[in-house]
């Protein structure tokens, strides 16, 4: 019954093919944003502990040559 209104050199998808595409993406989505953004934290915490390691380093290469600490 549906051939008759579909012509046979027709091409494309179906509303119900381009929906399941789209739900599909979502729940991918949906799996994937709260991922990226535990990774964004966790490299945020690693570059501020380096940046306090070489805070440290700098400042005991200072009292080093200076014998005391800056104020």
């Amino acid at each position: 019954m549906l051939e008759k209104f579909r012509k046979s050199n027709q091409k494309g998808f179906t509303l119900i093919e381009l929906l399941i595409v789209v739900a599909i993406i979502g729940i991918l989505a949906a799996i994937a944003i709260p991922q990226f953004a535990a990774y964004r934290q966790k490299a945020f915490n690693a570059a501020a502990q380096s940046d306090m390691k070489t805070m440290k380093t700098s400042l005991e290469g200072y009292f080093t040559d200076e014998y005391y600490y800056p104020y």
